[in-house]
C-alpha cells in the first residue's frame, strides 16, 4: 500500500528494497520546472533533482512524510498544478491566534507546500494613531508581523498582507470618529445584495474628502512591515454604495465608475510601497463591461463558497479583460461546529477543476469567523489540509485519512461535517439549500417561535447520529479531542433545541435544563479559546451564547 502523502504527489511508484531511516541524502540540479522534484529513496540513500532551492523544499517535505511512515523505497516525481497556493485566515472575528499557534500554523502549511498566508485584518492591527479601534481586541503587533513575516519567509511561504479598505468595518465605525466617514448613517437600514436587510454602517463612503487620507495612512504604517511583494486590499461585498452618501454620485456616474475609482486609489497607494495590489473581484465581476477599465497590474480574486460557484465564468471574464485570476473557494468550516463535508469537497475541487481549466494562477483558500469565530479549530484544519491537496495535486483523488497521524480522525471528521446534509438540502430560501452555514447552528439562533424548515423527527435524528459519532471519536484524551468533544457537544445541544421547539416548546423544564447547558458549554468555549487564542473578542464570541441562553429564558 502506497504511503498517505499530503498533498498527493503526481506519481507515485514503489521500487524492490529496504530503507532504513535516510541518513545519507543528494541533492542534483536538473531541467525541472521551478518547484518540482524528483525524489529516489532506497537503500542507499536519497536522491533529489529540482532546478530550484524551492523544489528541494517541497523534496523534503515529502521524505518527511515518508520517513514518519517509515520510509518505503520509491520514486516521486511531482509538481504544483498552481504556481501561488494560499491560505487566508480570518483574525478579525473576535479570535486573534497566540504567536504559538500562528508560528505552528506556519510550519504545518510550509509542509503542506503552501507558499502563500494571508491574515485577514480590518481592526486587529495595533494602529500607532487608531487606539480605538483595536484596544481590547489584543490586535497583532508591529513586531508580531515582522516576526511572523521571518518566520515565513524561512519556510518558503510569503505572508502577504490584508487589509480591508472599503467595507467589512464595522468595528470601525462603532466609534464616532470613524462613523463620520461611512456610507451607511447609523441606524440607517439597507439592502445587502438582496440577500438580507443591514442597519448602520458597513463601508466607507467613498466621496468622502477624510475616507482616501485614512485608508492611505493605515496601508502607509502596515506595508512595510511585510517583505512579500504583494497586498490583498479587500472591497469585497460593497453592496452599500448609493444607497446613502454617495447616493447622487452613482446615480450620475453609475455605481461600478465609483466603485472602481475607489479601488484605482487605494491602487496606487499599494504600488507607492512596491506592493502589487490585490482585491476580493465580486463587485467588478457583477460589473463586467467594466473590468477593462481595472489597473493592469491588479490581482482580481475570485471568490465563491458553494458548489456551484462559476470560477470558470469568473475567470474567462478577468483573463478577457487580459487581468490575471486567482481562484478563491472555502473551508466550510464557519458559521458552525462540524464544517459542510459535501459543500467544502465539491467546491475545493470546482475551484482547482475550472481554475486550471481556465488559466487560474491562483489557489487561495479561505477560512472565515463570521459570528464570533465559534468553530471548532480540528475542523478547520481539517478543512485546510484538503484544499492543500486541490492547490498542489489539482483534480487528483483526495484521501482524507492523509492529514492526520491518527488518519482515522480524517474520515470521522468527513462524517461530523454532514451530521446535519439532509437538513442542509430543505433549510434554505423558501425550502432551498442552506448557504453559508450549518442547518443546526442556523436553527438554533433562529427565534424559538419562528424554526427553520425541517421536523421534530429530523433533529432527533440528527442527535441519534452525533450519540453515535460521539461513540467512535477515534482520538482520546489531548486537545484535539477536547475540541472536538466540545463541538460535539454544541451540535447535539442545537439538535435537541430544534427537536424541543418542534415537538414541546413551552416546555420550561426543558428549557432550563437545556439554559444549564449551553451555560457550561459557554465556560468550555472559554477554557478552549484560551488554548489557542488571545483573550480579547473572547467575551464577545461567548455573548451570541448568552442570547441564546436569555430566549430560552423566555416564555
Amino acid at each position: 500500500m502506497p504511503p498517505l502523502l499530503l498533498p498527493a504527489p503526481r506519481s507515485f511508484r514503489p521500487i524492490r528494497g529496504t530503507c532504513s531511516a535516510p541518513t545519507r541524502i543528494t541533492t542534483h540540479a536538473t531541467q525541472l520546472p521551478p518547484q518540482a522534484y524528483r525524489l529516489e529513496l532506497d537503500a542507499d540513500g536519497v536522491r533529489i533533482d529540482c532546478s530550484d532551492a524551492t523544489g528541494e523544499r517541497h523534496a523534503r517535505a515529502t521524505l518527511a512524510q515518508l520517513v514518519a511512515q517509515g520510509a518505503p523505497c520509491c520514486v516521486i516525481e511531482d509538481a504544483p498544478a498552481f504556481a501561488r497556493r494560499g491560505v487566508m485566515l480570518d483574525i478579525s472575528r473576535c479570535r486573534v491566534p497566540t504567536m504559538a499557534e500562528l508560528e505552528a500554523l506556519v510550519a504545518t502549511l510550509a509542509g503542506w507546500k503552501i507558499n502563500h498566508l494571508e491574515l485577514y485584518v480590518e481592526h486587529t492591527v495595533a494602529y500607532r494613531e487608531h487606539r480605538a479601534a483595536w484596544e481590547g481586541w489584543d490586535p497583532l503587533t508591529h513586531d508580531e508581523i515582522r516576526t511572523l513575516d521571518r518566520s515565513c519567509a524561512a519556510h518558503g511561504i510569503a505572508l502577504v498582507a490584508n487589509q480591508n479598505t472599503l467595507g467589512h468595518l464595522e468595528q470601525w465605525f462603532a466609534h464616532p470618529q470613524y462613523a463620520a466617514m461611512a456610507e451607511i448613517a447609523p441606524g440607517q437600514s439597507w439592502d445587502f445584495g438582496g440577500i438580507v436587510s443591514k442597519t448602520g454602517p458597513f463601508s466607507l463612503c467613498p466621496s468622502d474628502p477624510r475616507a482616501l487620507p485614512f485608508i492611505t495612512g493605515l496601508l502607509d504604517e502596515l506595508l512595510p512591515l511585510f517583505s512579500a511583494a504583494q497586498v490583498n486590499l479587500g472591497c469585497d461585498e460593497a453592496y452599500d454604495l448609493g444607497q446613502g452618501r454617495s447616493q447622487e454620485l452613482v446615480a450620475t456616474r453609475g455605481r461600478a465608475a465609483v466603485y472602481l475609482d475607489w479601488v484605482a486609489s487605494v491602487c496606487a497607494v499599494a504600488r507607492r510601497h512596491g506592493k502589487r495590489p490585490a482585491f476580493w473581484a465580486d463587485i467588478a465581476l457583477e460589473h463586467p463591461e467594466a473590468l477593462d477599465r481595472l489597473p493592469d497590474d491588479l490581482l482580481c480574486l475570485c471568490w465563491g463558497y458553494e458548489p456551484d460557484a462559476p470560477f470558470a465564468r469568473w475567470v474567462r471574464q478577468v483573463r478577457a479583460a487580459g487581468r490575471e485570476a486567482w481562484v478563491c473557494p472555502g473551508t466550510s468550516c464557519w458559521l458552525g461546529w462540524s464544517g459542510r463535508t459535501a459543500e467544502r469537497r465539491a467546491n475545493l475541487l470546482a475551484a482547482a477543476e475550472q481554475g486550471l481549466a481556465e488559466g487560474a494562477t491562483g489557489y487561495l483558500a479561505t477560512a472565515w469567523g463570521d459570528d464570533g469565530h465559534r468553530q471548532s479549530w480540528p475542523v478547520t484544519l481539517h478543512a485546510l489540509a484538503e484544499a492543500a491537496h486541490r492547490a498542489w495535486s489539482g483534480t487528483a483523488a483526495y484521501n482524507p485519512r492523509a492529514a492526520w497521524k491518527k488518519t482515522a480522525l480524517g474520515p470521522w471528521l468527513d462524517r461530523f461535517g454532514d451530521i446535519d446534509r439532509e437538513l442542509r438540502l430543505i433549510s434554505g430560501k423558501n425550502g432551498g439549500v442552506l448557504r453559508n452555514r450549518s442547518a443546526l447552528f442556523a436553527d438554533l439562533h433562529k427565534p424559538w417561535r419562528d424554526p427553520a424548515p425541517g421536523s421534530a423527527a429530523d433533529f432527533e435524528a440528527c442527535a441519534d447520529a452525533l450519540d453515535a459519532l460521539a461513540e467512535d471519536l477515534p482520538v482520546y484524551g489531548g486537545q484535539v479531542a477536547d475540541e472536538l468533544i466540545h463541538a460535539g457537544r454544541m451540535a447535539r445541544l442545537a439538535a435537541e433545541a430544534g427537536w424541543l421547539k418542534r415537538h414541546a416548546p413551552d416546555d420550561q423544564v426543558a428549557r432550563r435544563v437545556m439554559r444549564d447547558e449551553l451555560t457550561a458549554l459557554t465556560e468550555e468555549h472559554r477554557r478552549l479559546w484560551l488554548k489557542r487564542a488571545r483573550p480579547g473578542g473572547l467575551e464577545r464570541s461567548c455573548g451570541r451564547y448568552q442570547r441564546i441562553g436569555e430566549s430560552l429564558d423566555v416564555g
